[in-house]
């Protein structure tokens, strides 16, 4: 199928359906709360992996292993759920996963051990990438082409108020009485979202022609790969910066250890501009906002590097490379764009190079910090990473063009 094919059935299921605004609203609505639930249980354990080690007598360093444990079941469990997935119902299939992220939820603050803590953050992992690629499929669905992005954007809305609400409220919860709560709350949070999904999402029917082969065939078609890329080395720059905010805060810029969370805060209102902005150019110029990412964040990365003992233009730069977040959106809607018939496998791995890119940044950022350059030396890292993502950007870009012309 081609995506102009592609394009008309997601028009053409839009005008038949013919959802009304609030309809398409509260579907949206049903989305981000599970965005919101999977941006909380994701980023409330960094502030609470001391509480974690002194209830299982580990040091700080191994409690860590359980945000890899996650990030691992990220990686790994979207495209698996994919293709495992291809001959699913998606609202089904967001039933399930959903279910899936709840129940690890609960789990997980029920663990008696390390090891099963860890094995229940793993499993909780898995239907992440696939929940926001199935679900960015089913609100680009409800809306006319021109709009795919500010749909998608506005489902992802859920992941960037976590960041801002949802993990410092955890945080706090979870540090003041028990941080079991904080993911039992997240399973809450998980269950309503099944129960609102149950409720608006409407039921559809399996496409026509799916297979695990079709999906697999994501993999065959360059420019999805080459987007994937572009996200898992292109944007791996904001988290090599965001994994050492806190001793950046204290140690470079020399400010109190309070404002670690002022910057963290900074940090997610900075996601939130960028959710919505980013949004809103890419349904104007989709590859453009995604370049138009890349270069700006070399310039902000630089200027961190550059002013970081400096805590005004610290504060600055922390907000503006949490605007980078605007090509979250983009890539979404790129990977649906090119993947044809097998957008359930690309729009899945969108989460899974996102995840790649903070293990790349994170571990690149490390490595120079460990030789001695200090660690306002992590946006020199990230500026060097988003310029490689140009150099994968423009070779896609050059398919483009030449698929245009053939």
């Amino acid at each position: 199928m081609s995506q102009v094919a592609v394009n008309d059935s997601i028009e053409t299921m839009a005008a038949e359906e013919a959802p009304s605004p609030a309809a398409i609203a509260l579907v949206q609505l049903a989305l981000a709360c599970g965005g919101f639930g999977i941006g909380t249980g994701e980023f409330a354990i960094m502030g609470l992996l001391p509480n974690v080690a002194d209830t299982f007598s580990v040091t700080t360093p191994q409690a860590g292993y359980v945000i890899s444990a996650y990030a691992l079941g990220v990686v790994i469990g979207a495209p698996i759920i994919a293709v495992l997935a291809a001959k699913m119902a998606r609202r089904l299939l967001l039933l399930l996963v959903m279910g899936i992220f709840a129940v690890g939820n609960l789990l997980s603050a029920m663990a008696p051990t390390f090891e099963s803590f860890t094995l229940m953050r793993f499993i909780t992992g898995l239907p992440h990438g696939a929940y926001f690629g199935v679900a960015a499929i089913v609100a680009a669905s409800m809306v006319p082409m021109h709009k795919r992005a500010r749909a998608v954007g506005r489902v992802m809305l859920g992941l960037t108020v976590a960041t801002l609400l949802g993990t410092p409220l955890a945080t706090v919860f979870g540090q003041s009485l028990n941080w079991r709560l904080a993911f039992t709350i997240v399973g809450i949070i998980g269950l309503l979202t099944v129960a609102l999904i149950w409720y608006y999402v409407p039921c559809d029917r399996v496409a026509e022609g799916a297979s695990f082969k079709r999906e697999l065939g994501a993999f065959k078609r360059p420019q999805v790969l080459l987007t994937l890329a572009t996200a898992s080395v292109g944007f791996g720059g904001m988290f090599a910066m965001f994994s050492y905010i806190a001793p950046t805060t204290t140690e470079v810029a020399m400010l109190p250890e309070s404002m670690v969370a002022v910057m963290l805060i900074i940090f997610g209102i900075g996601m939130n501009v960028g959710n919505v902005v980013g949004s809103w150019f890419a349904d104007k110029s989709l590859m453009g906002t995604i370049g138009g990412c890349l270069v700006f964040n070399i310039v902000v990365l630089t200027l961190f590097s550059l002013t970081a003992a400096n805590p005004f233009m610290l504060a600055l730069c922390v907000f503006c490379i949490g605007c980078g977040f605007a090509a979250g959106p983009a890539v979404q809607t790129r990977l649906m764009d090119v993947a044809a018939d097998a957008q359930t496998l690309a729009a899945a791995s969108h989460h899974s190079a996102f995840n790649i890119a903070n293990a790349l940044g994170a571990w690149l950022g490390g490595l120079v910090i460990a030789r001695g350059y200090g660690f306002a030396a992590t946006g020199y890292v990230g500026a060097i990473l988003s310029f490689i993502g140009i150099f994968v950007f423009v070779a896609s870009r050059s398919l483009d063009r030449r698929d245009r012309s053939a």
